[in-house]
Protein backbone atom coordinates (compact mmCIF):
# COMPACT_ATOMS: atom_id res chain seq x y z
CA UNK A 1 0.00 0.00 0.00
CA UNK A 2 0.98 3.35 -0.65
CA UNK A 3 0.15 6.58 1.69
CA UNK A 4 -1.08 9.32 -0.37
CA UNK A 5 0.36 12.05 2.21
CA UNK A 6 4.19 11.57 1.20
CA UNK A 7 3.01 12.07 -2.64
CA UNK A 8 1.00 14.80 -1.93
CA UNK A 9 3.35 16.35 0.00
CA UNK A 10 5.97 15.94 -2.28
CA UNK A 11 3.70 17.09 -5.07
CA UNK A 12 3.15 21.00 -3.61
CA UNK A 13 7.16 20.67 -2.05
CA UNK A 14 9.12 19.09 -5.20
CA UNK A 15 6.44 19.65 -8.50
CA UNK A 16 5.10 22.59 -7.86
CA UNK A 17 8.26 24.78 -6.08
CA UNK A 18 10.45 22.96 -8.42
CA UNK A 19 8.34 24.20 -11.80
CA UNK A 20 8.12 27.81 -9.90
CA UNK A 21 3.99 27.85 -9.58
CA UNK A 22 2.11 31.09 -8.77
CA UNK A 23 1.38 31.38 -5.22
CA UNK A 24 -2.99 31.28 -7.34
CA UNK A 25 -1.60 27.80 -8.89
CA UNK A 26 -0.29 26.41 -5.33
CA UNK A 27 -3.75 27.69 -3.74
CA UNK A 28 -5.74 27.09 -6.31
CA UNK A 29 -4.34 23.26 -6.46
CA UNK A 30 -4.68 22.96 -2.54
CA UNK A 31 -8.37 23.77 -2.28
CA UNK A 32 -9.21 21.14 -4.87
CA UNK A 33 -7.21 18.31 -2.86
CA UNK A 34 -8.92 19.76 -0.16
CA UNK A 35 -12.44 19.16 -1.53
CA UNK A 36 -11.68 16.15 -2.83
CA UNK A 37 -9.76 14.51 0.49
CA UNK A 38 -13.21 16.05 2.26
CA UNK A 39 -15.47 14.52 -0.54
CA UNK A 40 -13.22 11.04 0.15
CA UNK A 41 -13.85 11.14 3.38
CA UNK A 42 -17.26 11.27 3.41
CA UNK A 43 -18.06 8.21 0.26
CA UNK A 44 -15.16 5.92 1.91
CA UNK A 45 -14.92 6.84 5.64
CA UNK A 46 -11.47 6.88 6.05
CA UNK A 47 -9.67 9.93 7.18
CA UNK A 48 -7.34 11.66 4.68
CA UNK A 49 -3.68 11.14 7.01
CA UNK A 50 -5.18 6.78 6.62
CA UNK A 51 -5.52 7.31 2.76
CA UNK A 52 -3.49 5.57 0.30
CA UNK A 53 -3.01 6.36 -3.49
CA UNK A 54 -5.10 3.57 -4.66
CA UNK A 55 -8.38 4.46 -2.65
CA UNK A 56 -7.95 7.73 -5.07
CA UNK A 57 -8.97 5.70 -8.23
CA UNK A 58 -10.97 6.75 -11.57
CA UNK A 59 -14.82 5.97 -10.14
CA UNK A 60 -13.99 8.02 -6.78
CA UNK A 61 -12.52 11.29 -9.30
CA UNK A 62 -15.38 11.13 -11.48
CA UNK A 63 -17.88 11.21 -8.42
CA UNK A 64 -16.02 13.60 -7.19
CA UNK A 65 -16.36 15.54 -10.55
CA UNK A 66 -19.91 14.94 -10.52
CA UNK A 67 -20.31 16.12 -6.67
CA UNK A 68 -18.73 19.61 -8.11
CA UNK A 69 -21.10 20.18 -11.01
CA UNK A 70 -24.07 18.73 -8.90
CA UNK A 71 -23.66 19.24 -5.24
CA UNK A 72 -21.96 22.38 -5.25
CA UNK A 73 -22.87 24.04 -8.74
CA UNK A 74 -19.64 24.24 -10.11
CA UNK A 75 -19.16 25.14 -13.50
CA UNK A 76 -17.78 23.09 -16.16
CA UNK A 77 -14.64 25.44 -16.19
CA UNK A 78 -14.08 25.09 -12.54
CA UNK A 79 -14.71 21.20 -12.88
CA UNK A 80 -12.06 21.22 -15.54
CA UNK A 81 -9.47 23.11 -13.59
CA UNK A 82 -10.23 20.58 -10.41
CA UNK A 83 -9.30 17.98 -12.79
CA UNK A 84 -6.15 19.44 -14.50
CA UNK A 85 -5.15 19.41 -10.51
CA UNK A 86 -5.48 15.81 -10.43
CA UNK A 87 -4.18 14.96 -13.53
CA UNK A 88 -1.17 17.34 -12.08
CA UNK A 89 -0.85 14.94 -9.11
CA UNK A 90 -1.53 11.63 -10.69
CA UNK A 91 1.08 12.40 -13.56
CA UNK A 92 3.88 12.98 -10.35
CA UNK A 93 2.59 10.05 -8.73
CA UNK A 94 3.37 7.87 -11.95
CA UNK A 95 7.01 8.77 -11.43
CA UNK A 96 7.08 7.54 -7.93
CA UNK A 97 5.03 4.58 -7.64
CA UNK A 98 5.10 2.63 -11.07
CA UNK A 99 3.31 -0.30 -8.88
CA UNK A 100 0.52 1.73 -9.47
CA UNK A 101 0.28 2.25 -13.03
CA UNK A 102 -3.10 0.96 -14.16
CA UNK A 103 -4.47 3.11 -11.53
CA UNK A 104 -3.24 6.58 -12.37
CA UNK A 105 -3.61 5.74 -16.53
CA UNK A 106 -7.13 5.06 -15.58
CA UNK A 107 -7.34 8.33 -13.93
CA UNK A 108 -5.13 10.07 -16.29
CA UNK A 109 -7.56 9.21 -18.63
CA UNK A 110 -10.96 11.08 -17.50
CA UNK A 111 -11.64 13.90 -20.16
CA UNK A 112 -12.58 16.84 -19.24
CA UNK A 113 -15.89 18.06 -19.85
CA UNK A 114 -16.68 20.65 -22.98
CA UNK A 115 -18.37 23.83 -22.13
CA UNK A 116 -21.75 23.53 -23.72
CA UNK A 117 -22.32 26.01 -26.32
CA UNK A 118 -25.40 28.56 -26.40
CA UNK A 119 -27.83 27.29 -29.22
CA UNK A 120 -28.96 29.88 -31.33
CA UNK A 121 -32.87 29.73 -32.23
CA UNK A 122 -33.52 29.76 -35.66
Amino acid sequence: MTSLAPIMQGFFTERLTGRRASRHTVAAYRDTFRLLLHYTQTELGHPPAALDLADIDADLVGGFLDHLQAGRNNSIATRNARLAAIHSLFGYAALRCPEHALLIQRVLAIPKSAAMSPTCAS
